[in-house]
């Protein structure tokens, strides 16, 4: 049985809905800070979180999904008054088997969420440009690839705040099976710079280099369809761009469940 539950920060329940393959629910009220909504059912879902985000499938190993709303600062890299509205729409679905050993993008996860999570794919990194939402790891798996400016939706992006150690992790929270995966940099050319060059390290060891063009296009590096679990990509090499700030757009990484 799928459900959906919406709680306020006192615990108080605002809306429930449950069905045993795919499960729909109205909120009609704007969220307030504290709102937390509740997925349980499977381990494999197909999620919307809200009407005006893209859906994405997501892994629990528990079987249960905790998302708080996003609120204040954290709304910056979501398309303006995505919580504010006086009615949103959840919707949550098993994946069926037959779906999950299709080739796809692992790391697309429009519901990841800054900090711990119970659900995955997740991204984090080392550093965020000035803490900013806007700048954050969870935005490179978030499905857009709009970056022509910088800043806030649907410009936003993973900054580094011009450190040259910064790395940021994808965590897909069980072994897959990875063939490739492409970078699409931020190109708000001059403001920004770009990276030459990086490693992604993977969880089973292997250490790949690779280099990268001045360009607003995807960028493909080859993983050769290995079983991992995570991935990190570090040591990356600033361009000798006057500019301070290369940052990343989004991160695709293409592959199959395992067997």
């Amino acid at each position: 049985m799928i459900s959906i539950t919406v709680q306020s920060s006192e615990g108080t329940v605002l809306a429930y809905a449950e069905h045993p393959e795919e499960a729909w629910l109205s909120v009609d009220r704007a969220y307030l800070p504290g709102d937390v909504i509740r997925i349980t059912g499977s381990s494999r879902l197909r999620v919307r979180m809200d009407q005006a985000l893209p859906a994405g499938e997501v892994f629990l190993p528990s079987g249960v999904m905790t998302w708080p709303v996003p609120a204040g600062e954290h709304r910056l890299a979501y398309a303006p008054g995505t919580f504010e509205a006086p009615r949103h729409i959840i919707f949550a679905a098993a994946v069926p088997d037959s779906g999950l050993h299709r080739i796809r993008n692992l790391a697309l996860n429009p519901a990841d969420l800054r900090g711990d999570t119970d659900f995955y794919p997740h991204c984090t990194a080392n550093v965020e440009t000035r803490n900013e939402a806007c700048f954050c790891a969870r935005n490179v798996i978030d499905g857009l690839r709009l970056n022509s400016f910088h800043g806030e939706w649907p410009f936003q992006s993973w900054g580094i705040g011009a450190r040259e150690d910064a790395w940021c992790e994808l965590d897909f929270g069980r072994p897959v099976i990875a063939e490739k995966m492409a970078l699409t940099l931020r190109a708000d050319f001059p403001h920004d710079a770009y990276w030459t060059a990086g490693h992604v390290v993977l969880s089973d060891g292997t250490d790949l280099s690779f280099s990268l063009r001045k360009t607003a296009d995807r960028q493909w590096i080859d993983l050769g369809g290995r079983t991992v679990s995570r991935l990190r990509l570090e040591r990356l090499v600033k361009s000798d761009d006057p500019s301070a700030f290369p940052a990343l757009r989004q991160w695709e990484v293409f592959g199959r469940e395992q067997a």
